[in-house]
């Protein structure tokens, strides 16, 4: 009997993007089903009846929710492709840490970005920059987080770089100008299939944040 795999999912969540490249990274076939956030299926509700929230990946009926627990999820099941998490104990605890950061730094400075103006955005700019300046240090001269081939933290990561012109754009700011090795990483890892495949075009994202701000009454 088949495996049933799905993926609840919105087309430019940063969120989704990463579970997209854990899934092609493990050689994984599954079945996608776009959600539209502001009409919830009755199948996302009844997936994530807590947060109703995607993506939610569906293995064999039952559900994971969470993009980084997903992603160890994944790491866990299909075991006989290459690695997603360290081994090592300690290395394991400190991909897991920057993800964390990530999800809780990163993320809610870059909104300030496209969904503020004036001062507030102004902040968020500068954190912005100061947060990938923390990272830059953590890559240092790998080609990857993961060392010689892509990792947790870089899975987790890349997906914001599809958001990048947009805070750039809005923003009035280049990542590339203070953050260049950010920028060099971002460019191998879209040399990966997994990663190219799996994350939209940067134009169309930023045609939807447009959408977004003009709905808020910030353009």
């Amino acid at each position: 009997m088949a495996e049933e795999v799905k993926l609840l999912d919105f087309w430019p969540s940063m969120f989704g993007m990463r579970v997209r490249i854990a899934l092609a990274e493990k050689g994984v076939a599954y079945e996608y089903v776009e959600q539209d956030l502001k009409n919830k299926t009755p199948l996302l509700l009844e997936m994530n009846p807590i947060h109703k929230k995607v993506p939610v990946f569906v293995h064999n009926g039952k559900p994971i929710t969470e993009s980084s627990i997903i992603i160890q999820y994944i790491d866990e099941v299909w075991k006989e492709n290459p690695p997603l998490l360290p081994s090592d104990p300690y290395e394991m605890a400190e991909a897991r840490f920057w993800v964390d950061f990530i999800d809780k730094k990163l993320y809610i400075e870059t909104r300030k970005i496209y969904m503020s103006k004036g001062e507030e955005q102004e902040t968020g700019k500068r954190e912005v920059i100061a947060i990938l300046k923390q990272v830059e240090e953590v890559l240092g001269e790998r080609a990857y987080f993961g060392g010689e081939c892509l990792g947790f933290i870089d899975i987790a990561l890349i997906g914001f770089s599809s958001w990048f012109y947009s805070y750039e754009t809005i923003g009035n700011f280049s990542i590339e100008a203070e953050c260049p090795k950010i920028m060099a990483w971002v460019k191998r890892c879209l040399q990966k299939e997994s990663v190219s495949s799996s994350l939209p075009d940067p134009i169309k994202v930023y045609h939807f944040l447009l959408q977004v701000r003009k709905a808020l009454g910030l353009d």
